[in-house]
């Protein structure tokens, strides 16, 4: 059987959310693997990498896989419809719907996180209770068909998980090891736990415009 995953992308979305599960998707047997937008046109990630889609809402496959990853980006689709309304569609159909870091908003704004336990990116956590979710702080957090993955790089762990629920254990450790995901960070500065303080408020400076723009849009909900 080849499964067909789907990822959402729009203009400032984070491209790792997008290429960590994408790499394990299209390094797996039987794969399909599909960009999806509401054209064709390329579109431009946050750090200046620009991918072009292949499908667009129209001509778009059902997909056994729907992936929404995160980023800036994503506050400009919790209010859109034409997105929100091809999320929805999907989902009636999906196997799996999924996310990674801050795509977890965009599920919660299509209504699909209600009575849900949900992970997002660690300056993001407050925002899934505005769903109706329960926000877990883990790497990835499965609710029936439901996964969601935590910030960024919890994309790959995402991937390699939802890989064995599909294909086994087996294909999951092959896939692992043609990649060589081994992590071994230099520092142990990735989480807000294990960071000091003076780095926690240093990177939430880094990120605070793209919060307050969410911030308003959600207290305006």
């Amino acid at each position: 059987m080849t499964y067909r995953f789907g990822f959402l992308i729009f203009p400032n979305i984070q491209q790792l959310d997008l290429t960590g599960p994408y790499e394990v998707f299209a390094s797996a047997s039987n794969s399909e693997v599909h960009l999806v937008w509401k054209d064709k046109s390329p579109v431009r990630s946050v750090t200046g990498l620009s991918f072009t889609p292949d499908v667009d809402f129209s001509d778009s496959p059902q997909f056994d896989v729907l992936c929404i990853p995160g980023g800036s980006g994503v506050n400009a689709l919790l209010e859109d419809e034409a997105v929100l309304g091809f999320i929805r569609s999907q989902a009636e159909k999906a196997r799996y719907v999924t996310s990674v870091c801050t795509g977890s908003l965009v599920l919660g704004a299509a209504g699909l996180l209600k009575g849900k336990r949900a992970a997002t990116h660690w300056n993001a956590m407050d925002f899934l209770p505005h769903f109706g979710a329960t926000p877990v702080d883990e790497r990835v957090v499965k609710d029936g068909n439901l996964i969601t993955a935590g910030g960024v790089t919890s994309g790959i762990d995402f991937g390699l998980s939802l890989i064995c629920e599909l294909m086994g254990e087996e294909e999951a450790k092959i896939v692992q090891l043609s990649l060589e995901y081994a992590p071994a960070p230099p520092f142990n500065s990735g989480t807000p736990q294990e960071a000091s303080s003076d780095i926690v408020e240093k990177a939430k400076a880094r990120i605070a415009r793209s919060r307050q723009e969410r911030e308003r849009l959600l207290i305006a909900r």
